[in-house]
């Protein structure tokens, strides 16, 4: 058992400095248009889903949970004793991970979740001696 939480937050790709880019674009335009409430509208858009996006983050616990979050929209608790195996993976489907390079975690009997901590090794590291069955399966699937 860990004697203090550990939080790796999310690794960021490119990707969502480009949606921020496009976005504060988009809102500059409308301003210097003269679209105000449209300005403020995506303002508000910005920082209601993709800010709070930023701050995602996965915590190993000092009971031996790892937690997910993400934003608004994903708080999943996972036993670490419950997970079976992680790989590496480069899918493109919805996740709680800001990067392409990823890993799925599998725990319980069919659930994953895919994720993308910013020191992997360690992440790994740390969930192994907790757990030292989880299977770690390195390269892409």
């Amino acid at each position: 058992m860990t004697t203090a939480d550990k939080v790796y937050p999310t690794k960021k790709g490119f990707i969502i400095y480009i949606v921020i880019g496009l976005l504060l674009i988009m809102e500059v335009s409308y301003f210097f248009n003269g679209l105000y409430l449209s300005a403020v509208l995506l303002i508000a858009l910005t920082s209601v889903i993709v800010f709070p996006l930023m701050n995602t983050r996965y915590t190993i616990t000092a009971d031996n949970t790892l937690k997910v979050k993400c934003g608004f929209f994903v708080n999943l608790s996972i036993p670490i004793e419950s997970i079976r195996k992680i790989t590496s993976t480069k899918t493109i489907l919805s996740a709680p991970a800001l990067s392409f390079d990823r890993y799925e975690v599998f725990y319980n009997k069919f659930d994953s979740v895919v994720i993308s901590p910013t020191n992997k090794k360690e992440f790994i590291a740390d969930l192994q001696n907790i757990n030292p069955a989880i299977e770690y399966i390195h390269g892409v699937k």
